[in-house]
């Protein structure tokens, strides 16, 4: 995993295609709001990851854990974020890529 994963998803932030939060990113899964990938802070609480998880697994949402907090809200312009969520499938696509490298 490099930077380009980080610098991507403030381009996604950019792009309007990145819901930020859990209350957010909960809300869009629960009126199935079309969403290709979740992402987890590595510093979740066991509960928020453990509901997630789920979330992802019955809904079909590909998710990953990288980074921390800091780490995830500063490429999107924020203190600190736990969750966000992708819209876009090919910036969901690009994401998974960078994230494997």
């Amino acid at each position: 995993m490099s930077d380009s994963f980080l610098q991507f998803l403030g381009l996604v932030k950019r792009s309007g295609n990145l819901l930020e939060g859990y209350n957010r990113c909960e809300e869009a899964i629960q009126k199935n709001k079309k969403i290709y990938l979740i992402i987890l802070s590595m510093d979740l609480s066991p509960k928020s990851r453990k509901e997630f998880l789920k979330y992802c697994h019955e809904k079909g949402i590909k998710c990953i854990e990288c980074y921390s907090k800091e780490e995830l809200g500063s490429s999107v312009g924020r203190q600190e974020v736990n969750i966000l969520a992708v819209l876009n499938k090919n910036m969901s696509d690009k994401l998974m890529d960078s994230y494997k490298v």
